[in-house]
């Protein structure tokens, strides 16, 4: 499983690197799994919302993902940089909605679940946001639930920040087991937290 992490200007960093640390540490406990942190501009470093610069070298129409993972990060502040930006500008939107349409599953993170409701992924479905936006989300057209991860089958949704974490676990959980999912934990020391809602238990 490829996954793809989409970072821009304003990226909330944890959003992007705690999934990121998940998934790799999935991958060395045995998971068949690769992720990239990744642009959608040719650019050779991103400065995140607390001001970390994050060197990529990869763009996303470079990768074929299985799943594209997208963060939030500054939707409130309704700055020059951030989901709300990326929003605006419409270049993150449009990428994901052809990938999705191709049959990429996707995953937002925080406010990263905005940028997917841009892109028209969630409407109608259950979704989850950081409580910062959830009208929002609402608004948009999404079935809000009040749940910490989100799980609609092709489409994964986090609340707030730190729920990355808990999104990342269920992934790894859903893809490659508990055996897999509880050595991760138990390496970063990290309990997975819930509530997660899946509209499909199965």
């Amino acid at each position: 499983m490829d996954i793809a992490i989409v970072l821009f200007e304003g990226v909330d960093e944890l959003d992007a690197i705690a999934p990121y640390e998940v998934f790799d540490n999935a991958r060395a406990a045995g998971a068949d799994v690769t992720v990239t942190l990744c642009t959608i501009d040719d650019v050779e470093e991103v400065t995140a919302s607390h001001g970390v610069r994050i060197g990529v070298d990869r763009r996303l129409s470079d990768l074929a993902p299985d799943m594209v993972l997208v963060p939030g990060g500054q939707w409130a502040s309704r700055g020059e940089t951030g989901a709300w930006a990326e929003a605006e500008r419409g270049v993150v939107p449009e990428a994901i909605a052809e990938l999705y349409d191709d049959g990429v599953a996707v995953a937002g993170v925080c406010t990263g679940g905005m940028l997917l409701a841009r892109a028209g992924i969630t409407d109608g479905r259950p979704a989850i946001t950081h409580a910062s936006a959830v009208s929002d989300l609402r608004e948009s057209g999404a079935e809000i639930v009040d749940a910490r991860v989100v799980d609609d089958g092709d489409v994964v949704t986090a609340g707030g920040v730190t729920s990355g974490l808990d999104l990342a676990f269920h992934v790894v959980r859903r893809e490659f087991g508990d055996e897999i999912a509880d050595a991760v934990a138990e390496q970063m020391e990290y309990d997975p937290r819930g509530p997660v809602h899946a509209a499909d238990p199965a």
